[in-house]
């Protein structure tokens, strides 16, 4: 099988260094871009727990973080270009 993925979805998957190929299932795409959120997430934790930034800041930090990896608001199937409509065939067949 054979995806199309449209394009403001790829260009933001693009800054994350994700570009799947059409034959990627978007299921596969969002699990590894969600690992790569959760992986940022434990290194912004980390770098506090280390003092490199105050923790009053974490919240903040965490919501920019958020707001990087927005594809996430997405559902796999809304990664895809939608399937244009059927045109009706005008010769009444």
């Amino acid at each position: 099988m054979t995806y199309t993925y449209r394009t403001d979805v790829l260009h933001d998957l693009e800054r994350h260094g994700v570009r799947p190929r059409p034959h990627t299932p978007p299921e596969r795409v969002r699990d590894f871009v969600r690992d790569l959120y959760k992986f940022d997430l434990r290194r912004l934790r980390d770098r506090m727990l280390r003092h490199e930034f105050p923790k009053s800041e974490y919240a903040a930090r965490v919501d920019v973080l958020r707001r990087a990896y927005s594809v996430l608001a997405l559902q796999p199937a809304q990664f895809l270009v939608a399937d244009p409509p059927l045109r009706a065939d005008r010769s009444g067949n």
